[in-house]
């Protein structure tokens, strides 16, 4: 039975996880001259896709130029699905282009549109041959190449390359599609094509990097203060003028002599001496010549 197409409203946002698109490289290089195929699971909501798991599509009628999922392969696919991911819910499928670039064949576009109809459903293209990669899926009622696409990186991994190259396939009956043309012609790249899938990491791995970050930037300004105080200190220490201590001993005359030399190098003064020798003016006597001493003198002389 023929399911209705769904159509959604603007292009959705999808966040795949890192261990996803690993598998999916490792499941497609691992056939390199036939497509393979297999399910994404996760959650849709808000027209936001989140894609955490997928599941390989064992027992697909594979060939070089296309691959179908079979009554045995969706068998698998729900076995494992029930089994492991039983809150989740099948967001999309992937499949690869071995050596012819990425793009939707009508035989892939029949797919997606029979069985993944969904507004919250995309298609992963992976070409094992020159590592591109893109992802499709429902913007407005049309199948088209998603731009707003991010890899969720717990691990801080590699990042992920959007495919540059579109071709064709056709394909035939309905049911399981056969494909007629087993090597498609290329068409010319899409815009957009070129295109760096951002990477993102999840709360955990960035609050960890933050704080990983502040510690280093603690350690980093108490050594900078430390680098600081002793440049300071040295600085002071070299510029700015500093007493230096001489031992001196005192014989019994009041003499002070140098403990290294044994040279003299003063006279000790009682406190009480030096300060009437600095002010003669407290000491009560006068400073200048006697005037009694000068009138005695003119007498003499007359």
């Amino acid at each position: 039975m023929r399911a209705k197409t769904k159509t959604g409203a603007g292009q959705p946002f999808l966040l795949v996880d890192s261990e996803v698109v690993r598998k999916i490289r490792q499941h497609a290089r691992a056939s390199n001259t036939t497509e393979i195929c297999g399910v994404l699971i996760g959650q849709d909501k808000d027209q936001r896709i989140e894609v955490t798991a997928s599941i390989e599509g064992e027992n697909a009628d594979q060939a070089g130029a296309h691959v179908t999922f079979t009554q045995d392969t969706w068998e698998h696919i729900y076995a494992v699905k029930d089994k492991k991911y039983p809150s989740e819910r099948i967001v999309g499928w992937y499949h690869s282009h071995p050596g012819f670039g990425i793009f939707l064949s009508e035989h892939d576009t029949f797919i997606h549109k029979n069985f993944f109809s969904s507004p919250g459903q995309v298609a992963w293209v992976f070409d094992p041959h020159s590592d591109e990669e893109g992802c499709f899926g429902w913007v407005d009622g049309r199948i088209e190449r998603l731009t707003r696409v991010a890899v969720q990186d717990r691990r801080g991994g590699e990042v992920a390359e959007a495919g540059a190259e579109e071709g064709a396939k056709v394909h035939g009956a309905e049911g399981n599609v056969a494909n007629t043309q087993d090597k498609p012609a290329a068409k010319p790249a899409t815009p957009g094509g070129n295109r760096r899938i951002r990477v993102m990491r999840d709360e955990a791995e960035r609050a960890r990097t933050e704080d990983a970050i502040s510690l280093e930037e603690l350690v980093a300004k108490v050594f900078f203060s430390l680098a600081l105080l002793v440049l300071g200190g040295l600085l002071s220490w070299y510029f700015l003028p500093r007493s230096v201590l001489v031992p001196v001993f005192l014989d019994p005359t009041g003499k002070l002599i140098d403990a290294q030399t044994g040279e003299v190098v003063g006279q000790w003064q009682p406190k009480g001496e030096a300060a009437q020798q600095a002010d003669p003016a407290k000491s009560g006597q006068p400073s200048g010549p006697d005037p009694g001493s000068k009138k005695g003198d003119d007498a003499k002389a007359k």
